[in-house]
């Protein structure tokens, strides 16, 4: 799944080395050092997964399936439990959304294709959304940035900032104007110049839901005037590193928007990783891209196989 020739293929091993050294090695330690499984072996793998922010309904659904999956087969040894830990968590990504944005954008008939971006401040959002510009302009489409959120003037500066360094067209209004508006003028604009796709940047004040609710309806009716079926996506970006933080704004957003898929920022300088197998498991919503770094180019396509591979390398 990634863009990048096969001979310089990525993995997540960088990304995820302190998730890895922090969670999975000693999950390794705890297997391979005891020959025979045992109740101490389990619960201190239970703890390790929650320590890794997996969250405690999937950590429980993942210790339950176990010890039935080797009661009913008869397993002994630890050396199995490591193979039989990693099927569990694959079984989660099963019957998520796998579909190539970037491809969903160059088939779509009818463009542009509209991607409303939401998330709570400080998680990285408009910084993301430079990076996902400059990223789609360097597959070949043409994106156009709107700044609708103009609730924060750090918020519209930043923005300009990443449209300047990804070379992108940023439609943008005064501090506090009407977000809905600034959102009916980028898509006029998308539409005049014959953009492949825009990006809508949003507030992130979720501490009072119900302005920001009825804030983001207003949005997507004001754009469907101009394209009826827009937003086609609703994305929302986390911070990898506040783990059930991140969880809990999920939880939150889908409350009263529907996300349809996610970016998660910061996940190279955590240990906190496991939190995207309790977002699998819980929400089933697909996870894009990943964030790894501070540069434009610092973003890049999630893929559950090489996740998972990294976890348990």
């Amino acid at each position: 799944m990634f863009f990048l020739k096969k001979k310089k293929k990525e993995t997540f091993d960088d990304e995820l080395k302190i998730t890895r050294e922090s969670f999975f090695s000693k999950i390794k330690n705890i297997i391979f050092l005891k020959k025979s499984i045992d109740i101490g072996v389990l619960d201190q793998i239970e703890n390790l997964l929650l320590s890794a922010d997996v969250g405690t309904k999937t950590t429980i659904k993942i210790i339950n399936n176990l010890e039935n999956t080797i009661k009913s087969n008869g397993y002994k040894y630890t050396k199995d439990l490591y193979n039989l830990l990693k099927k569990e968590i694959n079984n989660f990504f099963i019957g998520v959304d796998k579909n190539d944005l970037e491809k969903t954008i160059k088939n779509y008939s009818k463009k542009p294709y509209v991607i409303m971006v939401v998330g709570v401040n400080g998680v990285g959002k408009t910084t993301t959304i430079g990076k996902l510009a400059f990223l789609f302009k360097k597959k070949g489409l043409s994106p156009i940035i709107g700044a609708a959120d103009t609730f924060r003037a750090a918020a519209i500066n930043q923005l300009e900032i990443w449209s300047n360094k990804a070379e992108v067209p940023l439609i943008k209004q005064h501090i506090n104007a009407d977000p809905a508006s600034v959102s009916y003028d980028t898509l006029q604009s998308a539409k005049s110049k014959n953009k492949d796709v825009v990006l809508i940047d949003t507030a992130g004040r979720l501490q009072n839901r119900v302005s920001l609710m009825e804030e983001l309806s207003k949005i997507s009716r004001v754009m469907k005037k101009i394209i009826p079926e827009s937003p086609h996506e609703i994305m929302l970006i986390l911070d990898a590193s506040t783990g059930q933080n991140a969880f809990e704004q999920v939880k939150k957003f889908i409350s009263f928007v529907k996300i349809s898929s996610i970016i998660l920022t910061k996940i190279e300088g955590t240990a906190k990783g496991g939190v995207i197998i309790g977002i699998m498991d819980q929400f089933k919503i697909p996870i894009k891209y990943i964030g790894i770094g501070e540069t434009i180019k610092d973003l890049k396509k999630f893929d559950e196989i090489e996740f998972i591979n990294s976890l348990f390398q």
